[in-house]
């Protein structure tokens, strides 16, 4: 799986053009969580396993994470039904986004940046053209990247059984922190 998935990364960054760049970063440390708050259960879950690259010339970049590493459920069994029933690891085993950086700045620069970006969110094998607002911080050559943004369930073709519809909600709440450093040469 982590094979594939590498692999997948690197085909998609490959056919953006930008591993042909001299300034790509990559993702080094990374955590994405998500919550769902309904009105019977607060469901709450996170990885690590984020990997990802910014052109910072082209201001372009990919990102993928593996739909099965998300932990902290209430209950294994939530995480299994979440895993079978919900994202459908197996039929969807990876998530996406790629895009490019809306605004023109120079992100070797250090400081602090409010960006927008533009692209495809994949998830559950429904791409959707979305623009997410991020908070950039870069220094000394490391870029900090943070957001938060919602999906709603039916846009990705997730469905809620009547039986549990009060205790998974239908706008998923997700927060994403990156650390992204220079691409070795």
């Amino acid at each position: 799986m982590k094979k594939n998935l590498f692999l997948f990364v690197i085909l998609l960054l490959a056919s953006a053009g930008i591993f042909a760049q001299q300034a790509v970063y990559l993702a080094r440390k990374s955590k994405v969580s998500f919550q769902s708050d309904a009105p019977l259960e607060l469901i709450k879950a996170s990885s690590t396993k984020l990997q990802g690259a910014i052109d910072v010339t082209k201001r372009t970049f990919a990102f993928s994470i593996p739909t099965d590493s998300f932990k902290g459920f209430n209950s294994p069994l939530q995480q299994e039904h979440f895993y079978e029933n919900y994202i459908e690891a197996k039929a969807y085993p990876v998530s996406t986004f790629e895009g490019k950086i809306i605004e023109q700045v120079d992100l070797l620069n250090d400081g602090n940046y409010s960006v927008r970006a533009k692209g495809k969110l994949n998830i559950h094998g429904v791409e959707q053209e979305r623009i997410i607002k991020v908070q950039l911080r870069i220094s000394q050559g490391v870029i900090y990247a943070q957001t938060n943004f919602s999906v709603l369930l039916q846009d990705h073709n997730i469905t809620i059984p009547k039986v549990v519809f009060q205790k998974i909600a239908e706008e998923i709440k997700v927060i994403v922190a990156v650390e992204f450093g220079k691409k070795q040469q």
